[in-house]
């Protein structure tokens, strides 16, 4: 090959290398996407666990949500009322005060207090076990199954399966709300970590069957609500219920219930 063939070739090449070179920085320019400053500190700022418990895609997905104006600045349960203070000071508004929720399953029925209807061999999954005769082993068809799928899903290891039903550690729990969406028997709910009482029994059977199926169940009597003096109880669906803004915490109904079915939050 000739010395001019490669003094062409390379003047080619170099030209295309150029012209390759200024087509990519105009591109960048007009499709220069600009960063919001704001969104960057509020990820930053963000714990970074993406677990999706404020309802957005991840952290990436609440740190744009709020830095456009669409969520408030201590949606991220995870992060808490240090979390949402720092990003109120990076939006430059005040903080709003945080209520901390945990997990609590509404449930006590483990392996001493509940009767069985069958022995259960198969998927330990507790979204599997819809598909069996009566939704699962226990007399009780309203609670715990006792297969840990909340526990799985948990991603601060704040669930664990004591003798048959799940049990909530209040101060390793972030208020995700993993648990909550997965339990097929919907017994798990987010509540205020402050609160004082609360009815673990989920149960909407008549007293005499919640009695056949569990020692704890709540049996609808109604003896706590006649005796809370602040009447924060009333029974529905022959279950007590708590109001959670009546109750002053004085530990009447736990009490007098006759089942054990209202326990210490």
């Amino acid at each position: 090959m000739s010395g001019i063939s490669v003094l062409t070739a390379a003047a080619v090449v170099g030209i295309v290398g150029i012209f390759i070179g200024l087509f990519l920085g105009a591109a960048g320019i007009i499709f220069k996407v600009e960063v919001n400053e704001k969104e960057e500190e509020v990820l930053n700022a963000l714990p970074g666990n993406n677990c999706g418990g404020c309802g957005y895609p991840g952290c990436s997905g609440l740190a744009t949500a709020i830095a456009n104006g669409e969520a408030p600045v201590n949606a991220c349960p995870v992060g808490g009322e240090a979390v949402g203070a720092k990003i109120a000071e990076i939006m430059g508004v005040e903080a709003q005060e945080t209520v901390r929720k945990v997990a609590f399953v509404h449930c006590q029925g483990d392996c001493d207090k509940t009767h069985l209807d069958y022995d259960y061999s198969g998927i330990e999954d507790c979204r599997m076990l819809s598909f069996v005769p009566n939704g699962g082993p226990k007399s009780c068809n309203y609670g715990c199954l006792g297969y840990g799928t909340c526990a799985k899903v948990c991603p601060f290891d704040a669930i664990s399966i004591v003798n048959g039903v799940a049990v909530v550690d209040k101060d390793k729990c972030k208020a995700c709300g993993k648990c909550t969406a997965v339990c097929p028997k919907n017994l798990i709910s987010l509540v205020p970590y402050s609160a004082p009482y609360m009815v673990a029994c989920s149960s909407k059977d008549k007293g005499p069957v919640t009695m056949k199926a569990c020692s704890v169940g709540c049996i609808g009597c109604g003896i706590c609500a006649k005796n809370c003096p602040s009447e924060a109880i009333k029974v529905e669906e022959f279950r007590a219920v708590i109001d959670g803004e009546k109750c002053t915490g004085c530990g009447t109904c736990m009490e007098k219930c006759p089942k054990k079915a209202i326990v210490e939050a």
